[in-house]
């Protein structure tokens, strides 16, 4: 896996000069990571970058400096980072009004473990979902998962080749047609594949 070390950061101070022009370049990138299924549901592709943006305004609002708190950090957000096989998301369930998305998650519940990749011809991979902790409870699902799809060889290599890269999700309420992924996207996320 391709971790974030302390050594991959910018110190506070250096953070705060470059702050603005890496924070446009990781807003820049992330244009080309994300993908809607349908009006509500909005998954955003990580990688290294995008971790790293996370992870320093992490430590510039909380004004993080002391090494074994940068390491909690690392070790919170690190998981999150793609490992060459696979491809990692923040999946949000999203709806401005809180009353109706209070509803809508109730009846959303174990949307999570629905979510696919179809590329090409193979078979569809599943998403394995919310590995650091339960995020649904006995009436309804959370408005934030984070998802991590495994890929073997062939698709690896089909997705490469742009070859239809399909997103979608089998659950009978949240019933949309999948998601072609444009080619910017497909290109963007195949990066993430060693």
């Amino acid at each position: 896996m391709v971790e974030l070390s302390k050594d991959d950061l910018f110190t506070l101070e250096e953070y705060s000069e470059k702050r603005s022009s890496f924070r446009s370049g990781v807003l820049d990138e992330k244009k080309n990571r994300g993908v809607m299924v349908g009006n509500h549901v909005h998954l955003i592709f990580e990688n290294k970058n995008t971790i790293q943006y996370q992870v320093q305004e992490m430590l510039r609002i909380e004004k993080i400096f002391e090494a074994k708190d940068i390491q909690e950090e690392l070790d919170a957000y690190n998981p999150l980072i793609p490992d060459g096989k696979n491809l990692k998301a923040t999946m949000l369930i999203e709806y401005v009004d809180v009353e109706i998305r209070r509803e809508e998650l109730t009846k959303l519940k174990g949307i999570e473990r629905n979510v696919w990749f179809k590329v090409g011809d193979t078979e569809k991979v599943y998403g394995i979902a919310d590995e650091d902790l339960e995020r649904e409870d006995d009436t309804k699902t959370s408005a934030v998962h984070f998802m991590r799809f495994e890929f073997n060889e062939t698709q690896i290599a089909k997705f490469k080749n742009g070859s239809g890269v399909v997103l979608g999700i089998d659950h009978n309420y949240y019933d949309v047609p999948p998601t072609t992924l444009h080619h910017d996207i497909v290109n963007a996320l195949a990066s993430d594949f060693s």
